[in-house]
């Protein structure tokens, strides 16, 4: 008998009959010739599937590259593994850690006998290159937990272990290079001869690990400073190290000791002195008469300035809020974006001649009347609200654009205070695999949506990427701007947001298109232990702005 054929759809090239069970890596092989290292994965039946994947039945597929999403993910991770493997290499018994995003790359620390320098950083560079050039085999084995725990136990890396042991499956998969194990939630490429950009970037005490990204064209990007959001990030790691929960396993020894209390507390009480801080701030110097705050999607910007109003009273000021949405221009002025649809998150979208004429009216001491925004009529309206400010009264103004000078370009710098607010993640999975900033915003997100707008998790997701290019042009672009930076992440936001976003995300069905990103999250989301008890969480905090039971 011979081998059974099944026939497959491939995007782009129709209908291919192939032997059952054949592997994904050998029909690219066979379909893209020489440039089959192009491809790191592929999608079939809305799901990511890695190129070892062998196919059962009749089906259709997707391959995918850097240009998308997954792939990107799939050439990152590769990356990291090479990186982790260099270093081990080079440098006996040291430990590395994959940390943040920074730059449009991703920062790392290698903690090792010696402070580490840039010649080290060209040592590792070549050996990158020659791990690549070998182009070894990148195995992915299932295993018993416990020999993984062993494993993980010779090579030194507890972060792998302790999440482990909040683990329920007696199986898991893990990578190899040689001799070098590890772990990383999602996939890789089949070998290390599927990464062909890169570099490193010594910035001290660490290294930035770039890759090709869709906004340099899929090129390299340049390196940009944000040392602002380095030492936010830094601060946040430091108070990790204090709390000893760096990483997710360290998080669910302490919610499983129940000690979680305590660390919800500290958590809280660090944001109301940082937010006390900025009022004080604020308040030492007289010039200030605007407060401009700006921030990603989901940072918890209103919760953020409320409390910030109330901090500010504490020191005897009077703030009043203004909407910068008041100042939209009507509808069909609103410009169109690419597709041709309004562009309202466009700075164009707000009238800037009249939103500078009345704030410089008021600095000058003279009432103005405020307008309202009919949305549903999508036109600006006068209702009589009219306002007049003194020394004791700042004006708190908060949205997208605040960070740009072109939205109050009239008003003098020293009369402005800026504040950059987004959720910058202190906490890792482990060592070698890190949180995503955004992934935390998406599923807060998620929750507010469902429990305030009556939005499905697939409305969120449908949307998210249009929400993240607004981000990527008109915030990030302005971040190191701000005279201070705020970081709204909490230690144990998402052992709070699991319970709400989980059932939220299996009830998307295998048939659409954001499945494979639900499940995506579900996994991410698995490794967290639940915080069912939410007493101990304040009526004030942030978090409170996205589950429900906030004071504001």
């Amino acid at each position: 008998m011979g081998v059974e054929k099944i026939k497959v759809m491939v995007e782009g090239y129709g209908g291919i009959d192939i032997d059952k069970n054949t592997r994904l890596f050998d029909l690219a092989k066979k379909i893209f010739d020489n440039d089959y290292r192009k491809y790191l994965g592929a999608i079939i039946n809305n799901e990511v599937k890695h190129l070892e994947y062998k196919i059962e039945e009749g089906c259709s597929i997707r391959f995918i590259d850097i240009n998308d999403k997954d792939g990107k993910r799939i050439y990152a991770r590769t990356l990291s593994f090479i990186y982790v493997k260099a270093c081990k290499d080079i440098f006996d018994h040291c430990e590395v850690t994959i940390e943040h995003s920074l730059s449009k790359g991703v920062y790392s620390e290698i903690h090792k006998k010696d402070m580490l320098n840039k010649d080290d950083t060209l040592k590792i560079l070549k050996r990158m290159q020659e791990i690549i050039e070998s182009d070894y085999k990148i195995s992915r084995e299932e295993i018993d937990k416990e020999h993984a725990k062993e494993l993980f136990t010779k090579q030194n890396m507890q972060d792998k272990i302790r999440l482990l042991n909040h683990v329920t499956k007696t199986k898991i998969h893990i990578y190899r290079i040689e001799d070098l194990y590890d772990t990383y939630y999602g996939y890789l490429a089949p070998s290390t001869g599927y990464i062909n950009k890169f570099n490193l970037i010594y910035y001290s005490p660490g290294i930035v690990l770039q890759y090709p990204i869709k906004e340099a064209g899929f090129k390299i990007p340049e390196f940009e400073e944000h040392q602002k959001l380095f030492k936010i990030f830094r601060e946040s790691e430091k108070w990790g190290d204090i709390l000893d929960i760096g990483y997710v396993g360290a998080l669910n020894d302490k919610i499983k000791n129940g000690q979680i209390n305590e660390i919800i507390r500290i958590s809280e009480a660090l944001h109301e002195k940082k937010i006390a801080n900025i009022a004080d701030k604020i308040c030492e110097n007289e010039d200030i008469k605007i407060i401009l705050i700006a921030g990603p999607s989901s940072s918890g910007k209103t919760t953020f300035a409320e409390r910030l109003g109330v901090q500010l009273k504490v020191n005897g000021k009077k703030p009043i809020s203004i909407s910068v949405d008041d100042y939209f221009i009507n509808r069909e002025d609103t410009p169109l974006d690419e597709h041709g649809e309004y562009d309202f998150e466009a700075i164009e979208a707000v009238d800037l001649e009249l939103f500078n004429r009345d704030l410089s009216k008021l600095l000058a001491g003279e009432e103005i009347e405020v307008p309202s925004f009919n949305f549903v009529l999508g036109k600006r309206e006068y209702n009589g609200k009219r306002i007049r400010i003194d020394e004791d009264h700042p004006i708190i103004i908060e949205g997208i654009h605040c960070l740009n000078n072109r939205l109050t370009e009239s008003i003098p710098r020293n009369n402005k205070y800026k504040i950059y607010i987004s959720a910058l993640t202190q906490l890792n999975l482990d060592s070698h695999n890190r949180i995503h900033t955004t992934d935390t915003r998406l599923i807060r997100r998620m929750v507010r949506d469902h429990n305030y707008r009556g939005y499905s998790a697939e409305t969120t997701l449908e949307r998210w990427d249009s929400v993240r290019r607004g981000e990527e042009k008109n915030i990030f672009p302005f971040q190191e701007e701000a005279d201070v930076m705020f970081n709204s992440s909490l230690v144990y936001d998402l052992s709070v947001l699991k319970k709400y976003a989980e059932p939220l995300l299996q009830e998307i069905e295998k048939s659409s298109s954001h499945y494979k990103e639900s499940k995506r999250l579900l996994r991410f989301l698995s490794y967290f232990i639940d915080i069912h008890d939410e007493q101990a969480i304040p009526c004030t905090s942030i978090i409170r702005e996205f589950i429900g039971g906030s004071c504001f």
